[in-house]
């Protein structure tokens, strides 16, 4: 099917015909559709009119045999209407049918069948360079099969300041405000106008789009919510990992960037505090830009109170152990409390984990830092890591590591 599909899809020379060979193996799959695109480019003696090969030839004749300009019209030569043709123009030079079947990879430049690539747990074919995964993948890759119970699914979060939106009404004055409102809207412009997200210092940041900065909270979190299906940016509950009970949080950075308020804070401490009451060992899955600035002081006091839980879990009983792992990217305020507080930190290769941003690092100190010193392997050099784990070996290191401490696999699928 797919071979009928590219034949349909592409413009191949009469002399030439596409050979299915090339897609009998997944690792030639790559090169065969590069082919085939190279084949549609350098193809000369096809009956098939080659639009840009008529494009040129039109420019030649144009410029050879120019047109009177006529004085009264106003287009310029510069001109193309056909340029604002969405058919004929593809981000990258990417046609739609093609990247809905495929993926490429930021690292090699190759590309990946998008089916085949779920089945790989989201790593390249060719280099195992590791896209990022979603809180749902994470549970099926982790977590045995029909064995996941979340807790406290339909915990969400309320507006921290209700009456905000209420100023209007309240004030009698229209000019009583004026001065401070002002000062704070400059202060907070002039804090948050054009900073990326790797660059930003504090953890409080999540989101920059202008368009999004006038937009009540409750009414980005209803839009998140429907986009991503969740509640909130973490995922809680009760799975058997190859038949060991673990207490699991997974984050999910599609929500506000994986920002921690008042109820990722509540829920992981909840988790916390159920794996004590159940002698559970502890699981969390970072992937997170830090505190959520819209929450303001509220999302800071999260790290001192999961901190707080992390240090009755460790002093409960000493057979009780904590794993940590570090997606990309995990900055901020998670990384300053739960993410480094485990027993065992863990990362996947070329993760971005950093509390600080480079720019606002180069700032403070006045001089460049390197580039990639906020990855995983540089942080594992100098002992802020315990290991970098391909994903593919991550559930049966895990495993091990666990049977290590005492815990077993259950003789039943069951969980209480």
């Amino acid at each position: 099917m797919l071979v009928k599909f590219l034949n349909s899809k592409c413009c191949f020379s009469s002399n030439w015909s596409f050979n299915s060979i090339f897609f009998k193996t997944q690792s030639s799959w790559g090169d065969g559709i590069k082919s085939s695109w190279k084949a549609c480019g350098e193809s000369g003696g096809s009956d098939t009119p080659n639009p840009a090969k008529d494009n040129d030839l039109r420019i030649r004749e144009d410029s050879k045999n120019p047109k009177p300009k006529d004085p009264e019209s106003n287009v310029s030569d510069d001109t193309h209407p056909d340029d604002s043709d969405p058919k004929h123009s593809y981000p990258r030079g990417t046609p739609p049918h093609i990247a809905a079947l495929w993926v490429l990879c930021e690292d090699c430049n190759q590309l990946n069948y998008k089916r085949l690539l779920k089945e790989r747990n989201n790593m390249c074919e060719h280099c195992e360079y590791h896209f990022t995964m979603n809180s749902p993948e994470r549970i099926e890759f982790l977590i045995d099969p029909g064995t996941w119970h979340p807790i406290d699914e339909d915990m969400a979060s309320p507006d921290p300041d209700p009456s905000e939106s209420d100023l209007k009404e309240v004030s009698e004055d229209p000019y009583k405000y004026e001065c401070t409102l002002d000062s704070y809207q400059i202060e907070s412009d002039s804090e948050e106008e054009d900073t990326p997200y790797e660059d930003h210092l504090d953890s409080y940041r999540i989101e920059s789009d202008s368009e999004e900065e006038d937009t009540p909270y409750e009414d980005r979190l209803d839009s998140y919510r429907k986009k991503t299906g969740l509640n909130e940016a973490v995922q809680t509950g009760v799975g058997q990992l190859n038949g060991i009970p673990v207490a699991f949080g997974i984050m999910e950075f599609e929500f506000m960037g994986g920002s921690m308020g008042s109820v990722v804070g509540e829920k992981i401490a909840r988790l916390v505090e159920y794996a004590i009451n159940q002698s559970l060992p502890l699981i969390i899955v970072c992937a997170s830009g830090g505190a959520r600035m819209q929450e303001g002081s509220v999302s800071l006091m999260q790290m001192a109170k999961i901190s707080c839980a992390l240090l009755d879990y460790d002093q409960f009983n000493s057979k009780l152990v904590y794993i940590s792992i570090l997606a990309s990217p995990t900055t901020g305020g998670v990384t300053a409390s739960f993410g480094t507080l485990a027993d065992l930190i863990l990362a996947e290769p070329n993760s971005y984990i950093a509390f600080a941003g480079k720019r606002v690092i180069e700032e403070t100190l006045k001089q460049p830092i390197p580039e990639g010193s906020q990855e995983a392997e540089p942080l594992f050099e100098k002992g802020i890591l315990d290991q970098i784990i391909p994903r593919k070996l991550l559930k049966h290191v895990l495993t091990d590591f666990l049977q290590f401490h005492g815990f077993n696999p259950l003789n039943s699928n069951s969980i209480k």
